[in-house]
């Protein structure tokens, strides 16, 4: 039994679309697609040389283009912070004298507990102040 180049082409493209699936490395992806251009170069009586041929250009071609493409992309995206890291920067309002010992203020809809980051330094009730850091359940203000 003897099996055509452009199947072994078509095998290979499937192994290396596993491989992608399974470590998430989209270069194993764009060499899947050159081993399709194989396969068609192949199925279409091209020869084993044209075949490795057609394989190398369109997987570095893909490589070449596409990286760059995704660099870009995943650079520009904005990081979604949530959690604590989401309440960093935003103002509150004073419920309960907040000094270097504590206090309470009003953030995101919750009471918090809060300190002062400059010990010496108070902030009356109804002030507006900036969170500027969580340290377990309270927040450190200015």
């Amino acid at each position: 039994m003897n099996i055509d180049a452009w199947v072994w082409w078509l095998v290979g493209a499937a192994g290396l679309g596993i491989g992608l699936v399974i470590t998430a490395m989209p270069e194993l992806g764009m060499l899947a697609v050159g081993a399709v251009g194989a396969a068609v170069i192949g199925a279409l009586g091209g020869d084993a040389v044209f075949q490795v041929a057609v394989f190398a250009v369109v997987s570095v071609a893909l490589i070449a283009v596409v990286r760059p493409i995704a660099a870009r992309h995943r650079a520009q995206r904005p990081q979604l912070v949530t959690g604590i890291e989401a309440l960093k920067g935003k103002q509150a309002v004073v419920l309960e004298r907040v000094d270097g010992t504590g206090g309470r203020i009003k953030l995101a809809g919750e009471v918090w507990s809060a300190r002062s980051l400059d010990t010496e330094r108070a902030y009356e009730v109804g002030q507006e102040v900036d969170v500027v850091d969580i340290e377990g359940a309270t927040a450190i203000v200015m």
